[in-house]
């Protein structure tokens, strides 16, 4: 591979940075399945490496154990659980929590679920859907019971969509997986408001919608069957490595000071 098209550029960058840096911080997270995968791409991921810089990088390694330290959690309840990725993209969330007896579903749209066949094939248990996450037809083939229970992973994915859309989004998932559970970050208006700035500097189409300030005001308002079991700011609960690059420790203070990004646990009741 040579030359990468847009979409796998958007697809692999992430998964690089977790490989690139789990290399580096173990400890802070650790994903041979990435590394694997990124070792196999024939591709120089140079011009990558500083278009996203440590600290992004270190970034999405949090927000990653983030979410894998709640689905462990929810793991040891429901050890048969259902685990649903929206918006997977190459996500290897399934090979740093799988416990043996999940069943996990990667959704996405067909054309990135195209490309994730190639590198991350649909296993008995670990399937990728083709849909997107608002055709809700994927309910349908998933292999859900209550008994078993549901948590679901939805990383890099609201802020991409208005108020509205994610709102219905979650309240759908709430009439249909009771006692389940979803984690996802939030950005704040100051982020969105920076991020957007910053795509239309670069001439980008690309425009983020929706932020949440206060998700204790903002949530409750969006259906009753919505209880937040956590939120905290993304860094709050990573200690600063003394390893880390100037920059990257400076900016992990600053956006925890400014509250710019938050992981957020719901659970449908």
């Amino acid at each position: 591979m040579t030359k990468l098209s847009a979409l796998e550029e958007t697809m692999l960058g992430p998964l690089w940075a977790r490989a690139m840096y789990a290399k580096k911080y173990p400890d802070l997270l650790n994903d041979p399945k990435a590394i694997e995968i990124i070792e196999s791409v024939n591709y120089d991921f140079s011009e990558m490496e500083q278009i996203l810089g440590e600290w992004r990088a270190i970034g999405l390694m949090i927000r990653a154990r983030s979410f894998d330290n709640a689905a462990r959690d929810y793991i040891k309840k429901y050890p048969s659980a259902t685990i649903i990725n929206i918006g997977a993209g190459l996500d290897t969330t399934f090979f740093r929590i799988d416990n043996g007896k999940i069943k996990m579903y990667n959704i996405d749209l067909p054309d990135v679920i195209d490309y994730r066949e190639n590198l991350l094939p649909s296993t008995d248990r670990n399937k990728n859907i083709a849909k997107s996450a608002f055709d809700y037809d994927w309910i349908t083939k998933i292999d859900y019971t209550e008994d078993n229970g549901i948590f679901i992973i939805a990383g890099g994915f609201v802020y991409y969509f208005n108020e509205e859309k994610i709102s219905n989004f979650l309240s759908t998932l709430a009439d249909d997986f009771t006692e389940g559970e979803i984690i996802f970050d939030a950005i704040s208006s100051l982020a969105l408001n920076k991020m957007n700035k910053k795509s239309e500097k670069a001439g980008s189409d690309l425009r983020l919608k929706l932020a949440i300030d206060d998700p204790f005001e903002t949530i409750p308002k969006w259906s009753e069957k919505l209880k937040i079991k956590d939120c905290f700011v993304i860094g709050d609960r990573t200690s600063l490595n003394k390893d880390w690059k100037f920059k990257t420790k400076i900016m992990n203070k600053v956006s925890n000071w400014l509250k710019t990004a938050r992981i957020i646990n719901l659970k449908f009741i």
